[in-house]
């Protein structure tokens, strides 16, 4: 396999608070990975500036073995795509509309899509579920049917690697569910490589081969669930005890957490 994405001695900044400094790692095509980790250990940055809509202060990003800084905004729309944890709309939109608005980075000057866009963008809606809502409004949706559309959105750009921050984060468990399956299926039979930033340790572990465990903008570690969520790591990263067993029902590693590190037991 070959690298689809690589931060290569990133350092970034928000004014003066460092999010990372020296920060090094490595995609692969075709891997489906969670990238975990507390709130302000660099999730999100690590989305944006995989994406482009960051630059780092030194130090280098590249996509499909290009620097990211030399690729047109249109060429990388054409091989990562982005979900965010909301989609916030400027007009109300039917679900085709918004899908079809995945087709961008390849339209011609005048921005018209033609017969092969709404098939990629039909068959885009096959594939997240969402086809027999086509002509429903955006926001008449429930948060999950949203989600669903904009990982369609998403699909409609053919990407070659999918950035999702929190993709989860304002649904129920059957959406949660429902989303997850949908993006393991998505890196199994199309071979999309996916980057999913999640709080949902269990759900991560469940659906992803490989966790990478953020604190304070560093790799604390990184690899398969069952070397990664350790009680010991989540004790260092998370300050929390942890009980750390193995579903019997999927064989996947399952993290009940039990109380702050530190705290004295009930």
């Amino acid at each position: 396999m070959s690298e689809i994405l690589r931060f290569d001695r990133v350092s970034f900044s928000y004014r003066a608070a460092p999010v990372f400094e020296d920060f090094s790692l490595g995609i692969e095509q075709g891997e489906m990975t969670a990238v975990l980790g507390p709130n302000g250990s660099g999730k999100t940055t690590l989305v944006r500036l995989a994406a482009g809509f960051l630059r780092p202060s030194s130090g280098a990003v590249s996509l499909a073995g290009r620097r990211l800084a030399e690729i047109p905004a249109r060429g990388r729309a054409r091989i990562v795509s982005v979900v965010p944890q909301e989609s916030h709309l400027a007009f109300d939109f039917t679900v085709r509309e918004v899908v079809l608005m995945g087709r961008a980075p390849h339209l011609g000057l005048l921005g018209i899509d033609g017969e092969d866009d709404r098939k990629i963008a039909l068959g885009a809606m096959e594939q997240a579920d969402v086809a027999r809502l086509a002509d429903r409004r955006f926001t008449a949706l429930s948060g999950g049917e949203r989600q669903r559309v904009v990982v369609a959105r998403a699909l409609a750009q053919r990407p070659r690697l999918m950035l999702l921050d929190e993709p989860t984060a304002f649904l129920d468990l059957k959406h949660r569910l429902s989303v997850y399956s949908l993006l393991t299926e998505l890196n199994r039979e199309a071979r999309i490589t996916v980057v999913a930033v999640s709080h949902d340790i269990n759900l991560a572990a469940r659906h992803c081969r490989r966790v990478v465990l953020l604190v304070g903008g560093k790799v604390a570690a990184d690899g398969p669930p069952d070397d990664v969520l350790t009680a010991a790591n989540l004790r260092r990263v998370y300050e929390v005890e942890a009980d750390v067993r193995r579903d019997p029902s999927t064989g996947r590693t399952y993290v009940f957490p039990i109380r702050p590190a530190g705290d004295t037991p009930p």
